[in-house]
């Protein structure tokens, strides 16, 4: 680990510039790195250890309040302005680490460089429209290997973030129709910008209450953030966001879900696994998943304790590809690693130094300093399991906020008091609302 403390140290000095977009940054500059030794990650992410929810099960009736869709939802969120991908093992300097994707929320994974520079994502009869992969829009177009011809392979990686994806194409092609219905011309551009406003609209007036509560989101959209807050243009992705708090979701992960009402309880891997055409009987009724109008309540996430399913603890090498070591099939493990090879700061640490009282020793799963991703499951343990506690919900809510503000085309610069126009089924827009949209739309194909 010597390496890594002395890459840090040096980081410390000069971390990486927010001017440059692809660049990593730090929320907490000044916090030391949490040394921990990489086989003891290994063990408590790994089989038996303590975040494998067979070895140490949760107590019955482990049911969230949301429903089972938010955390893929935040997936889609994650791939949309997070790409790291260098090897889980390596040990880069962290000043060294490149973000594949622009820090906006954009729906960059969605339209990539759009008609003219992705033209295979579109519909060469009508280029203003997403081509589907299937006539009742499941799938995604692919190649004569099966492989998705989409903004973000990722997206790809199971029926669940793949099917909302499908969703998002849906969207956008059935506003494509509305637009026109309404006499415009320039449609392509004005249906993306009213997806990506509306989708916008959705992380910080659906998503992030649900997530940090609303009271946290009011405060930060406010007075902005205290720890996150970038000048126009200048945005990063904090390394305490994306390697830590940003990845709570793999916490309330289900080990089975049905596709269907009346259906089989499948596991997400490998049954779910994706990179291949969606087969007849895997197809995926969003409603199972979200809430939506005039259908019945939706399976629930599993609430955030700190343990991940079996599908998560052996991941397929579909996912992971070719590893190293077994225990690099453990997505525990490959969080944890990710932690101490970024040198992220204790979750003690963050706490004393945004002002929140640490967690007393009885409410840790760590004996000692907790690495961040564990302190942040283990305190959204401690309020309930059904949102983040102050320090994830802080890291989360102001960067979130802080890259729209940070984002001069996002609707927060553009037009603040801008309302959804899409319709809704209640006083308020929100998601459910946009996934109705795409099921009433007409797949091109």
């Amino acid at each position: 680990m010597t390496t890594v403390v002395t890459a840090i140290a040096e980081a410390e000095a000069g971390h990486p510039s927010p001017a440059d977009p692809s660049r990593y940054g730090r929320m907490f500059p000044g916090l030391a790195p949490l040394v921990t030794d990489p086989r003891l990650l290994a063990h408590a992410g790994g089989h038996g250890g303590i975040c494998d929810a067979a070895a140490i099960p949760g107590p019955s009736g482990d049911d969230a309040a949301e429903s089972a869709g938010w955390p893929f939802f935040g997936q889609l969120i994650a791939h949309d302005i997070t790409a790291d991908r260098s090897p889980i093992t390596s040990d880069p300097h962290p000043g060294a680490l490149r973000n594949a994707r622009t820090p906006k929320l954009d729906l960059e994974m969605l339209y990539s460089d759009g008609p003219t520079g992705s033209p295979f994502l579109y519909d060469t009869g009508d280029p203003a429209k997403f081509l589907l992969g299937h006539p009742d829009g499941c799938d995604v177009p692919r190649n004569q290997q099966g492989v998705a011809l989409i903004g973000d392979p990722r997206n790809d990686s199971h029926l669940f973030v793949l099917t909302l994806h499908a969703a998002l194409l849906r969207a956008h092609n059935r506003i494509v129709d509305l637009l026109r219905d309404d006499g415009v011309t320039d449609v392509f551009d004005q249906a993306r910008q009213a997806l990506t406003w509306h989708y916008q609209w959705i992380v910080v007036h659906d998503f992030l209450p649900r997530l940090v509560g609303l009271p946290l989101v009011e405060q930060v959209l406010a007075t902005g953030g205290r720890w996150f807050a970038p000048p126009p243009g200048q945005a990063c992705i904090p390394l305490e966001f994306s390697h830590a708090a940003f990845r709570y979701g793999h916490s309330q992960i289900r080990h089975t879900y049905r596709l269907v009402h009346g259906g089989p309880e499948l596991p997400l891997f490998p049954d779910l696994v994706g990179f291949r055409p969606v087969p007849a009987d895997r197809r995926l009724d969003l409603a199972m998943i979200f809430d939506l109008p005039g259908h019945p309540p939706a399976q629930r996430a599993k609430r955030i304790d700190g343990r991940l399913p079996a599908s998560l603890i052996a991941l397929p090498e579909q996912v992971t590809g070719t590893v190293d070591a077994a225990a690099h099939r453990s997505l525990a493990v490959r969080d944890l690693l990710r932690g101490g090879i970024t040198g992220l700061p204790s979750g003690e640490s963050v706490a004393r130094h945004i002002g929140v009282p640490p967690l007393p020793p009885d409410e840790r799963s760590w004996p000692h300093s907790t690495p961040l991703w564990i302190y942040i499951l283990n305190e959204a343990q401690h309020h309930g399991g059904d949102r983040l506690g102050p320090v994830g919900g802080r890291i989360v809510a102001e960067v979130l906020i802080g890259l729209l503000r940070a984002d001069p085309a996002s609707y927060l610069n553009r037009e603040p008091g801008r309302r959804p126009t899409l319709p809704a089924a209640g006083p308020a827009f929100g998601l459910a609302d946009l996934l109705t949209l795409a099921r009433h739309a007409q797949p091109a194909i």
